[in-house]
């Protein structure tokens, strides 16, 4: 068994308690590859910003968990190299069985996420507590879920989204001793976060979802006071990167996501963990496209990954500063 200790991660129970008390959230990053990871440090390191690098079932499958335990390893040495001892989180995202979790955490994971939404009440009470005690019997933090999330991303789907119901959330924070709580007020897995009729459009004929739920996740913090909120699927789906993907030969149609100001409104709530994944594989998508297309002659992969790690990069810091809130805050 590997403790995340001996990576040099830490969980994230310190770091929401500073969120909170600070009114930001930290950023929860996923990533799949060497360029992914290192644009996340590099912009967490340069903004001074805490960060959870998150790990999905098809992270895992594509990448091997061994390879991304190390690889989490080497972001904490990398980070130290690059001058900012940062808070760095390795977290298990949308974990779908106790096994899934029990083998992230033997395996130096500082944090997973059990997901049992998808289960009737009782039997997400039942697994959600089930990892919860394997994992504090190591130090490692657990996020559950209440509430369904629409949308696709890696294998966790569904048609349609059921908000989370405040009147729950009390029974299942006490019966689970769950860490954090994933809720649903209206964010969505993938970049097709909404459909054009779910939609208005402003005066610029851009396409503006429905807000947020604000009023259930205000009932939420009444009944749980100083409970850590996650928000998942809260890519804002940056238009000028679907522009230049349909640009040079893409086509993502009427791609809408949850505008920035919403999330910086979360942010300064409960909300202390913010999940960020489409808005990376578009911004790495549009500069490779973009670089194809305009010389097809090139087939050297530094050549086209470095540009897109680089653009990767400069999106993360901009969230860390503008969105989520959360620079500056990495030696609090």
């Amino acid at each position: 068994m590997t403790s995340y200790k001996e990576l040099g991660l830490v969980n994230s129970r310190e770091i929401f308690a500073k969120a909170m008390k600070g009114q930001y959230a930290i950023p929860a990053y996923n990533f799949n590859n060497m360029e992914q990871m290192q644009a996340i440090i590099q912009a967490c390191v340069e903004t001074k910003s805490p960060v959870i690098l998150q790990v999905s079932k098809g992270a895992r499958d594509y990448a091997n968990i061994n390879i991304l335990r190390n690889m989490a390893r080497g972001a904490t040495e990398y980070a130290k190299e690059l001058g900012c001892e940062i808070p760095i989180v390795l977290h298990l995202d949308h974990g779908d069985s106790f096994e899934t979790c029990k083998e992230c955490i033997d395996n130096g994971f500082s944090s997973v996420m059990i997901d049992g939404s998808h289960f009737p009440y009782e039997e997400n009470i039942e697994i959600t507590r089930k990892v919860v005690e394997y994992a504090h019997q190591f130090d490692v933090t657990v996020e559950g879920e209440l509430g369904v999330l629409a949308g696709i991303e890696d294998e966790v789907s569904s048609a349609v989204s059921h908000y989370t119901r405040p009147e729950e959330v009390e029974d299942f924070s006490k019966r689970t001793g769950v860490d954090s709580l994933a809720i649903s007020i209206g964010t969505s897995h993938g970049a097709y976060k909404f459909t054009p009729e779910q939609c208005t459009r402003n005066a610029d004929g851009i396409l503006v979802p429905p807000p947020l739920r604000f009023d259930i996740l205000a009932e939420i913090e009444k009944r749980i006071p100083g409970f850590p909120i996650v928000l998942h699927g809260s890519s804002s789906v940056p238009q000028e990167y679907v522009k230049m993907i349909n640009e040079h030969g893409g086509k993502l149609a009427d791609s809408v996501g949850i505008p920035e100001e919403q999330l910086r409104t979360a942010a300064k709530s409960a909300v202390c963990k913010i999940n960020i994944d489409s808005d990376g594989r578009l911004a790495m998508t549009a500069t490779i496209r973009r670089i194809f297309d305009e010389k097809p002659a090139e087939f050297d992969p530094r050549k086209y990954l470095g540009p897109a790690r680089e653009a990767l990069k400069e999106m993360y810091k901009h969230k860390n500063i503008d969105v989520l809130g959360s620079a500056g805050h990495a030696l609090d």
